[in-house]
């Protein structure tokens, strides 16, 4: 018989406790069923089951509310230290995956399309084992709750005190177009041109202007969704668009575009976020190490397009 109570009262419904810890923190069944977006009957039926399990109750039902017993009280605290220690091991888990085949990485769009991808295929070649999952997102991000290994990110925004960041590069934009369009149908004059604009980045002309001392105004201007579509429209000879390193690197390098008002420094740097040190995991490892050995070869690639004065 000793058994028989042991085997029933000693081994709670784990799936159900989540309904219990946040039914008992906001001691509320209709606040909790919307947290964990559930019905106020799953809640219902979720305490329900402990109660039977232990024997007691865990909440006195009253006036429509519901308030902890004692026994709910030590209930809730264990219940919250255990899930919250779950919660850390999993994320630990997730960390330090470094058996995994996948790499998971988020870069912003312009980027990803006009820099990293077209050099991704050298990384393949030289790490068959590793496939690269690429997502496309810029801004903040939650390396942890989208379950991204890397995010590299224009550094335009806040990050959290307990990510690492490893630079890249920094940024210089200038104006860009079509080598043979400045000559012939712009006359080397940019206030002949049609100046392309992204909604994505609707201050990059301003920026520019004030980095360069340029006060002059343009003939016509276009606007695109996306900085991507105004970078593009350009080598297309659509008009003039502010170009920013490395996104038109390639570009310049084989004459598709020129920037004949050279690049200025933007102010903003190209990062690499982890949650831990590249070190630490052999895959992550591996990327940033190729990833500083690209960005490298793009700054040399821009100090022989644009030299710096030597006290720079």
């Amino acid at each position: 018989m000793v058994n028989n109570i042991h085997i029933k009262r000693g081994f709670l419904p784990l799936a159900s406790l989540p309904a219990f810890e946040a039914a008992a923190r906001h001691q509320s069944f209709s606040r909790a069923a919307e947290e964990l977006n559930l019905t106020h009957g799953a809640i219902s039926r979720a305490v329900a089951q402990i109660e039977d399990r232990l024997g007691v109750d865990l909440f006195v039902r009253r006036n429509r509310r519901v308030y902890l017993t004692r026994a709910g009280q030590r209930l809730l605290l264990t219940a919250s230290e255990m899930l919250s220690a779950l919660d850390r091991t999993v994320e630990e888990i997730h960390r330090h995956d470094v058996h995994s085949p996948i790499l998971s990485v988020s870069c912003e769009p312009s980027l990803a399309m006009r820099w990293l991808m077209p050099r991704l295929g050298r990384f393949r070649e030289d790490n068959p084992d590793l496939n690269v999952e690429m997502h496309m997102a810029g801004g903040p991000v939650d390396l942890l709750a989208s379950g991204y290994d890397i995010a590299v990110r224009r550094q335009d925004f806040g990050v959290p005190d307990d990510y690492v960041v490893t630079p890249l590069w920094s940024e210089l934009a200038g104006p860009v177009c079509d080598p043979d369009c400045w000559q012939t149908i712009l006359a080397r004059d940019l206030t002949n041109a049609r100046w392309l604009h992204s909604r994505t980045r609707p201050e990059a002309w301003d920026i520019w202007k004030k980095a360069s001392g340029f006060d002059g105004r343009p003939a016509s201007e276009q606007y695109f969704d996306h900085f991507f579509f105004a970078l593009q429209a350009a080598v297309n000879r659509l008009g003039t668009a502010i170009g920013s390193l490395p996104l038109v690197i390639d570009d310049l390098a084989a004459g598709r575009l020129c920037a004949p008002m050279g690049m200025a420094p933007t102010g903003n740097d190209y990062v690499m976020l982890t949650l831990d040190s590249p070190k630490k995991d052999g895959r992550i490892a591996r990327f940033a190490t190729w990833l500083a050995a690209q960005s490298h070869e793009t700054a040399e690639m821009a100090n022989h397009l644009f030299p710096l004065p030597a006290d720079k």
